[in-house]
């Protein structure tokens, strides 16, 4: 026998298509538009201002039949007829993809949403559950003179070409703490270019050989029964050229997606903005583990068209049978019924994602394409699934990646790919395909773009706040003062930032503001006992009533009718402690203490280290002088102990760490140690006992490269004089 016609152009279909694209590249961070091809939410918050994709093309084909050795291919003496390996089984499957990423661009509208608009071109072919045993029959060839059973039972055959204009819209759903989470939307309107598909069902042929007899010819007889059908659009038929297709439907597409990421080191990607909310240095991935989960493909396509179906339960002869040549020879040998052409099925997907950042630079990533549509239906566009396993260097301006694939059908691919600038090319399956002398499957995707990406913000002065945001960009100061430094307006030697009045002359202990004199009676109210009432500066600034006459009026003198020392509030001196010194010079008359330190007790080595102890506790606002309120308790116990030994003088010494510029901590450093001798003095120290001077980065106690180290040296110290 010749030929077995019908049988024959429906197995020997040999371009399909899936909708794996561009493997490997997708996993990157830097893919940027492309990113919407499996999930639109990947554009949101990612590494580019912009992101301009010029032409990118992406192709594969694949089996589960034929195994090619692809280094012997192109030799002239390999026949694929002859040479490759066959892998036949009940159900053989054909696939391949040819897919084209044209002119497409996304942008940030923000910092929290993104936008893409794409177009893109898509063919599609799928051969599902073909008897690859019978394939190998009719390669095989027959005798006319054998007879030969052929069983293909239910089979399917589809080609769709459509092209794609979408529009892609991400936004951060979520950004609380360590999680963060993204959704985008993909609408696409679908032109299509062509469809066409076959199936059969329950087919099958039987040749007798010796069938029928003409005079001294014996021709064979072919029995065939099941059903055939085929149906395709309007415009697609064999002398159709790709380039002249024209848009005979419409549709519309619908891809859905989400991001999450977990991102345990956030503080060290965030910085304070010019309104003072948290920013994030958007040219740096931020996640340590990211998932992606995204369904596409959603929609439908409507072609014009017929389907043809024939019943074929008969039995005609060998010759009328090798006649067959187009439908209107199964018209005359088979009963026809002619119905609207099937829609085809959009390839539907479910994808999932995963990727490890190990360090910034390299990243491990497992991705998992799945079908949702059932491939043994008529007039179907299905995925063949996989799951990849990629590592991963990535920088900015370049990726190498190496897939590790598991494909459905193809068996085991090992690829390779690289970005370079604007410029991306690989293979998903290029190492095997180079290794391996039984190769299922091949592709290979390339492409140019323009990609416009986040630069780390500039700061000139070194001084944390970046220059966009910098009023002073060319000053060190802290971010609280807009990045100037801080300024003294009414040159008091009070810095504005702890200067309680910033525009009037005052000393530091009265936090930068004048001391006033309510009463108008020349005495400062920080020296009147009476700043209420008027008084002489000998009574303390208190009104003259003086019954024993020893200067001390008698609202103040404890003995009014016996004559006392001023110091002793009007009362004759005495000796309370018993030490010995009297109490007009003892300076501690409650406390005994020896003459030579004026009746005081005096400070040890154990008192001074308490001091020291409490005085590192004490806390600051960040970036300022202010104490925190929780620090009072500590602050108290200190002025317990310096009431303890009042003769005795201490030095508050302010330390900083080395972050920021030394001038700025020298200013931070003295302005914290002048708010611990307010508080000193506020709560009933004497202001002469007092001393306060900062130090700035100048004396560490431990190394600055940790951030223990740093916080050690930022301390307080209050020390003694004498």
């Amino acid at each position: 026998m010749k030929k077995i016609h019908l049988f024959a152009i429906f197995l020997f279909g040999t371009i399909a298509a899936q909708s794996q694209s561009y493997i490997g590249f997708l996993t990157d961070n830097y893919s940027g538009v492309h990113g919407v091809i499996n999930n639109p939410a990947s554009i949101a918050d990612s590494r580019f201002k912009a992101d301009i994709n010029l032409v990118g093309l992406s192709a594969l084909v694949g089996n589960d039949y034929f195994g090619f050795d692809l280094n012997e291919i192109s030799n002239d003496d390999y026949e694929i007829d002859d040479d490759a390996k066959r892998f036949p089984k009940g159900k053989n499957t054909v696939f391949g993809n040819i897919d084209i990423l044209g002119p497409s661009f996304m942008f940030n509208l923000n910092e929290k949403s993104a936008i893409a608009v794409f177009t893109r071109a898509r063919a599609f072919y799928n051969i599902n559950s073909i008897n690859g045993n019978n394939v190998t029959t009719l390669e095989d060839g027959f005798d006319d003179n054998q007879d030969f059973i052929i069983d293909e039972g239910d089979a399917y055959a589809s080609t769709n070409i459509w092209s794609e204009i979408g529009v892609s819209y991400a936004r951060v759903l979520m950004d609380k703490d360590e999680h963060f989470l993204k959704g985008g939307l993909s609408l696409k309107y679908l032109m299509g270019l062509g469809n066409a598909y076959a199936s059969t069902n329950n087919l099958s042929i039987n040749y007798d050989a010796d069938g029928t007899s003409a005079g001294q010819t014996t021709l064979g007889s072919v029995e065939t029964s099941g059903d055939l059908g085929y149906g395709y659009s309007e415009n697609f038929n064999d002398d159709v050229e790709l380039d002249e297709l024209d848009i005979t439907s419409s549709g519309f597409g619908v891809d859905l997606g989400f991001v999450y990421e977990w991102r345990p080191n956030k503080s060290e990607y965030t910085y304070k903005n010019a309104e003072g909310n948290d920013s994030y240095y958007r040219d740096i991935n931020k996640y340590k583990l990211k998932f992606g989960l995204s369904v596409t493909d959603l929609g439908y396509l409507s072609y014009d068209g017929n389907e043809d179906r024939y019943d074929i339960n008969a039995t005609v002869s060998q010759e009328q049978f090798e006649d067959i040549e187009d439908n209107d020879d199964l018209d005359n040998l088979y009963t026809s019924t002619s119905k609207k052409l099937e829609d085809p099925l959009l390839p539907t997907a479910l994808h999932f994602n995963a990727d490890w950042n190990i360090n910034q630079k390299f990243y491990l990533n497992l991705n998992t394409d799945l079908s949702l549509v059932d491939r043994e239906q008529i007039n179907t566009s299905s995925i063949a699934n996989i799951v990849s396993l990629t590592p991963r260097f990535e920088r900015k301006w370049f990726t190498f990646q190496m897939p590790f694939s598991v494909q459905q059908d193809s068996g085991f691919q090992w690829g390779a790919g690289l970005r370079a600038g604007p410029l991306y090319i690989g293979s998903g399956s290029v190492i095997t395909a180079l290794f391996n002398d039984e190769t299922k499957a091949a592709d290979v995707y390339l492409g140019l773009k323009i990609p416009v990406y986040h630069n780390r913000p500039k700061d000139k002065d070194g001084d944390g706040v970046f220059d966009k945001i910098d009023n002073c960009p060319k000053d060190a100061g802290p971010a609280e003062n807009a990045g100037c430094p801080w300024g003294d307006s009414d040159g008091d030697g009070v810095l504005d930032n702890v200067d309680n009045c910033p525009n009037e002359v005052g000393p530091s202990e009265n936090n930068g503001c004048p001391w006033t004199d309510k009463d108008n009676d020349g005495i400062l109210d920080k020296d009147d006992s009476c700043p209420d009432e008027a008084g002489i500066a000998e009574n303390n600034g208190c009104p003259n009533k003086d019954n024993d006459g020893d200067t001390i009026i008698n609202e103040e003198d404890n003995c009014p009718n016996e004559a006392g020392s001023i110091d002793n509030q009007g009362c004759p001196w005495g000796d309370i402690d018993g030490d010995g010194v009297l109490d007009n010079v003892d300076n501690c008359p409650t406390t005994a203490g020896p003459i030579d330190n004026k009746g005081c007790p005096q400070v040890t080595v154990e008192v001074q280290k308490a001091l020291n102890s409490y005085a590192k506790t004490i806390l600051f606002d960040s970036g300022k002088s202010t104490i925190k309120s929780q620090s009072n308790k500590v602050l108290n116990d200190i002025v317990a102990i310096l009431k303890k030994y009042p003769n005795s003088n201490f030095k508050i010494e302010g330390h900083t760490d080395s972050a920021g510029s030394n001038v700025l901590n020298q200013n931070l450093s003295d302005s914290r140690a002048n708010s611990v001798k307010v508080f000193l003095i506020e709560n009933g120290i004497t202001q002469s006992r007092l001393s306060a001077i900062g130090y700035g980065e100048d004396k560490p106690i431990t190394s600055n490269t940790t951030k223990e180290g740093r916080a050690k040296n930022r301390r307080v110290e209050i020390n003694l004089v004498n």
